[in-house]
């Protein structure tokens, strides 16, 4: 899961000049994208309505959803939280919503960030996608 401040693994990689390499550097992103990832973390918390914002990007076991819920849960404030999992492999997203934070995003709200999120995937923007439904999220929560 990444949020605004991120605890990263180092494996040995010997390509590094330190001999470290930190595994997030395997995934689906390079260092500007996660970067920037960052920065719309850091915003979305910000501007957000006094919620917590979480991205995990990876495989989510069925049925989809409720993996999604079970990784919200794990947040150390869930009834305040947003998490958005997103699973590249399965073609799915799945936006969650603590109790507190859907008194200021709902459902309705939720699927319309999912649908322009998804509009950014097909076209290749797995990166671009997140960092507009963290945008959106936290506009939405903040204008309730």
């Amino acid at each position: 899961m990444a949020s605004g401040s991120e605890v990263v693994q180092a494996n040995r990689a010997p390509d590094s000049p330190e001999g470290l390499r930190p595994a997030v550097l395997d995934g689906p992103f390079d260092v500007p994208e996660l970067l920037h990832l960052d920065e719309a973390l850091s915003a979305a918390e910000q501007n957000g309505g006094g919620l917590h914002f979480s991205v995990y990007v990876g495989p989510l076991h069925d049925p989809v959803r409720g993996a999604a819920e079970t990784l919200h849960d794990r947040l150390s404030d869930p009834d305040s939280s947003v998490l958005i999992a997103v699973s590249p492999e399965q073609r799915r997203v799945e936006v969650v919503t603590g109790k507190l934070a859907q008194e200021k995003i709902p459902d309705r709200s939720a699927a319309l960030v999912v649908f322009s999120m998804e509009a950014a995937f097909g076209a290749g923007q797995l990166a671009g996608g997140i960092m507009t439904g963290l945008r959106m999220l936290a506009e939405t929560a903040q204008n309730a």
